[in-house]
């Protein structure tokens, strides 16, 4: 199971600044004798083609009040789909392809984790997101032997104006394993106009949740879809871990009083990437004096401005052996909307900005002993 912190060893340079790709990091992490930085901060992608989040909260089920599409083509997930069935009890159910190779661990971010997991037979498995919006037929039978049955068909010849946004996904999670980082581009509603949609459980029809106010000059139904979701999971839970170099992350460090720090940590998924910023920079644990303490704040910048920034506080306390951390988004989602309906739409959900807000990671690392070790939590307050 790969480990996601980073410890690396270097020679500092003459220069001020210096950014370490993951190559050299891991070319020097057993040959260099040198003063030793510990990075105990990390990125883990999990990959996804699209989604969609269809809502009947107003006409709920007997037992369900939301199903989400979702479709993957990877070398991790394998290629396929699946359907989370959002329960009454904020459980989520999992139906799935057998194609599909999931780790159930993953969905511990939705609600309050997951119920069952269940690979079905799909009578009718299309996603597609084209031109004219969203395009699905999806069956298969659920865990109680009902029919599920999912029908939209967007025909509107009216331009979409998709955007960007953080998906409040972690603001559900009663357990969170790391904090969820769910950017989806792309990201739009479905039209009610020229739309013809049928979802139904055990032949019941139920009536799906719409927007408030029109988005673009049209009115909308709440269910929404992103062709381009994009999921990251911050400094998920370590139990002991060693910390030593992984794959896709770069630093930027400073040399601050003689003192190597880390100025950023650029976490890179193909063409996408997310910086994690420290102002002023986060120190050298080793190098900081014993019973003292660094604070400071962070900010979370996504490759693409239209998908704002996140930003907190964060503190750092050494002892003899040990260092103890704590990282909170403190200033929420800072948004970058481009129309007068997103910014009425943010300001009046205010989950979509403050659910970061209720996040707080613990971390200890433990230097009494080579290489050191992390233990870490996420906690929701």
């Amino acid at each position: 199971m790969m480990k996601y912190a980073i410890l690396f060893l270097f020679l500092i340079s003459s220069c001020s600044e210096k950014t370490i790709s993951n190559e050299e990091i891991l070319a020097r992490y057993d040959t260099v004798e040198a003063k030793a930085f510990i990075n105990p901060f990390s990125f883990e992608a999990d990959p996804m083609e699209r989604l969609l989040l269809v809502n009947f909260e107003k006409d709920p089920d007997e037992h369900y009040v939301g199903l989400e599409p979702q479709f993957f083509n990877d070398s991790i997930n394998g290629v396929g789909l699946l359907v989370i069935a959002w329960r009454k009890d904020m459980h989520i159910d999992v139906y799935h392809a057998k194609s599909l190779n999931l780790n159930p661990a993953k969905f511990n971010i939705a609600g309050k984790g997951l119920g069952d997991m269940v690979a079905v037979d799909f009578q009718e498995d299309l996603f597609e997101i084209t031109d004219h919006g969203v395009q699905v037929a999806i069956n298969f039978m659920d865990k109680w032997g009902r029919a599920i049955a999912i029908h939209l068909r967007e025909s509107n010849s009216k331009s979409r104006k998709p955007f960007g946004l953080l998906a409040p996904m972690g603001d559900a999670a009663i357990n969170p394993s790391s904090m969820p980082l769910v950017w989806l581009e792309d990201f739009y509603f479905i039209r009610r106009k020229a739309t013809e949609q049928q979802v139904s459980i055990d032949g019941e029809e139920r009536k799906l949740d719409k927007l408030p106010i029109p988005m673009d000059g049209t009115w909308m139904y709440f269910a929404r879809y992103s062709e381009n979701p994009w999921i990251l999971m911050l400094n998920p839970d370590q139990h002991g871990n060693e910390l030593k170099p992984q794959e896709h992350h770069a630093l930027e460090l400073i040399l601050r009083d003689g003192q190597e720090e880390l100025k950023s940590l650029v976490f890179y998924d193909g063409e996408k990437q997310v910086r994690l910023a420290f102002e002023p920079s986060f120190p050298n644990i080793l190098a900081m004096e014993l019973g003292s303490t660094a604070k400071g704040t962070f900010s979370l910048e996504p490759h693409h401005e239209g998908l704002g920034v996140i930003a907190g506080n964060y503190e750092v306390n050494k002892s003899l052996t040990e260092a103890m951390i704590k990282l909170n988004p403190s200033k929420g989602w800072i948004p970058n909307p481009d129309r007068w309906e997103l910014k009425f739409l943010y300001k009046a959900g205010k989950v979509f900005k403050d659910w970061p807000i209720n996040y707080e990671w613990d971390a200890r690392i433990d230097f009494s002993i080579d290489p050191p070790i992390i233990y870490s939590t996420w906690e929701k307050r």
